[in-house]
């Protein structure tokens, strides 16, 4: 990356394009202004608004639609700065620059978002004189603002003169005077703007700028209307770019995935053989485990089968499935003991379950097949001989 690139991401996002008016060409009052306390915020400045435009009625020589004009107002003040010039004085040249502006006010309106002390006075140097804003009382609102125009090629002692002749105009405790016309700073958000000149920061809403701006307040509102449609706009296709840049990396991921699973797969094709192998010993290994601690215990099974049998009952032949089945096949002369055998069985605790399977009945003997499931810790092993 170039040093030329590194000092653009360095300087941050450009400022905004501001157009100041000559203070020369605006008259400026300060005006009452009383609103109802009770209503909310928009309601408050359309009041203002509209008490601003009937003062400048009465106190301009033109009508309000032949100006260009703005004004000053903050909630819960008792005034407004308002500020008014006649349209004609500037060219056509002049206002078709006008267009792409975002913000266009006269050069003192910089300075009123700008924190001071009562009898404060801000003065600002330009070619056409010096511009005096006072703070005569509490509050963010001036309390006036006054002109003195100066030609430019004046010598250094006119200008001074004409400065000082300007501040006799009211009692100032504390006097600024500006090395430069405030100049815009690059914006932190689309809420507000800021202007600086020297030491003096001054900070205004987009709320109050939208008050300040001089241009015709139909067209300011049709200006804002099309550029938060293209912020609308820009917000959404970097969003799409967004969304787009997420499944870009999504699909990276699954490729990738992919590939760590086809690893993953051969690794486990190739360590099959091993794990079968290993599982086969498992089997065995538990096989001779059972072996060695459990025992199958035939005798066991046929005493605990043979005592509850019916005198009448004769076991034929026993057999064993697992460790813990007993098949008997079994006859008796009295079919009705079949059934009474198999709930005396099944009520025994070491039994879990008693079938009885192929009874058949020939000559007046009844031949069965006895199947007795133990339960595995019902059945224990002699003790070893002494």
């Amino acid at each position: 990356m170039s040093a030329l690139s590194l000092k653009f991401l360095k300087a941050g996002p450009p400022p905004p394009r501001v157009v100041l008016l000559p203070d020369a060409l605006f008259f400026v009052r300060a005006v009452p202004v009383s609103v109802d306390p009770a209503a909310d915020a928009l309601r408050q400045s359309a009041e203002a608004a509209s008490q601003v435009e009937l003062a400048l009625e009465a106190l301009a020589p033109f009508p309000v639609a032949q100006l260009y004009h703005g004004h000053h107002w903050v909630p819960g003040s008792d005034r407004a700065l308002a500020f008014a010039a006649y349209r004609r004085r500037f060219t056509p040249e002049q206002s078709a620059e006008w267009a792409d502006a975002e913000l266009m006010l006269p050069a003192f309106a910089c300075i009123l978002g700008a924190e001071v002390t009562p009898a404060t006075t801000v003065v600002l140097a330009s070619p056409e004189g010096f511009t005096a804003v006072h703070w005569g009382v509490p509050g963010p609102v001036p309390t006036q603002v006054w002109f003195q125009s100066v030609p430019a090629d004046a010598p250094e002692e006119d200008r001074a003169a004409a400065r000082t002749a300007l501040l006799r105009r009211a009692e100032s405790k504390t006097v600024l005077d500006l090395p430069a016309l405030p100049e815009a700073q690059p914006r932190r958000s689309d809420r507000e703007f800021s202007f600086r000149s020297g030491e003096l920061k001054s900070r205004i809403s987009s709320v109050t700028a939208a008050a300040l701006d001089v241009r015709d307040k139909a067209d300011l509102a049709a200006l804002r209307r099309a550029r938060a449609r293209d912020v609308l706009f820009w917000r959404i296709l970097v969003g799409c770019a967004a969304a787009v840049c997420l499944l870009a990396a999504g699909e990276v991921a699954l490729f990738g995935g992919g590939i760590w699973q086809k690893a993953r797969r051969v690794q486990l094709s190739a360590r099959a053989p091993l794990v079968e192998k290993i599982m086969t010993h498992q089997e065995i290994a538990n096989h001779i485990e059972d072996l060695s601690t459990r025992r199958l215990l035939p005798i066991q099974m046929i005493e605990i089968a043979a005592s509850k049998k019916p005198a009448a009952t004769v076991f034929i032949r026993a057999s064993t499935t697992g460790l813990y089945t007993l098949n008997v096949e079994a006859q008796t002369p009295n079919v009705g003991e079949i059934g009474m055998y198999k709930n005396d069985l099944e009520a025994l605790p070491s039994c879990a379950g008693v079938v009885i399977k192929n009874p058949q009945t020939r000559d007046n003997l009844a031949t069965f097949t006895l199947v007795v499931t133990f339960k595995p810790d019902a059945l224990k092993a002699p003790p070893p001989p002494p």
